[in-house]
């Protein structure tokens, strides 16, 4: 029995820190501080992301954040399929890791599985914002209108190359 109950605890403590690693922030990814979730609320547009299959063939590609009375954030995404020829939505919701000052939050749309969405760079008047996951993989250019000029594309890419994501798989909205 006593062999048993260490598995189970080893496997249930592994558990915990695969699910830790998914909330956790890059190397040399910093999340924006001073951040007022009262300013980042409403809705974005997606300018460019990294590849993904839960997005891919999605276009006009919107996530609209609202606030829910228990202090998290609601999180709707909303893109639509080029092939299906319909809109497809994804509901969710956003908690802080830590400070709501912070912009590193843990989004999930199943369930108790979290995923990073970290914040680490945003404009001065919260007109544009770069997100990334829990890692490199994961990337987002997002804007409250739906085109940004061209200036905003050269910083984001210069940016994201200085900061070692792979430009591979980046797809232009």
């Amino acid at each position: 029995m006593g062999k048993i109950r260490r598995l189970r605890y080893g496997l249930a403590g592994m558990f915990c820190l695969v699910l830790m690693g998914c909330t956790g922030i890059p190397e040399g990814i910093e999340p924006v501080t001073d951040f007022d979730q009262e300013r980042y609320l409403g809705t974005w547009y997606e300018i460019a992301r990294l590849d993904h299959s839960f997005e891919r063939g999605l276009s006009e590609v919107t996530a609209t954040y609202r606030a829910n009375p228990d202090g998290s954030i609601a999180v709707l995404n909303r893109g639509f399929d080029q092939e299906e020829a319909r809109w497809r939505e994804a509901e969710g919701v956003a908690r802080f890791v830590d400070s709501s000052t912070v912009a590193h939050l843990k989004v999930s749309f199943f369930g108790p599985f979290y995923g990073s969405y970290i914040v680490f760079e945003l404009g001065e008047n919260y007109e544009h914002a770069f997100v990334s996951g829990f890692n490199r993989e994961y990337l987002w250019l997002l804007s409250r209108s739906p085109e940004v000029s061209d200036t905003l594309r050269n910083e984001f890419l210069e940016t994201i190359t200085k900061l070692g994501f792979a430009l591979d798989d980046l797809v232009w909205l």
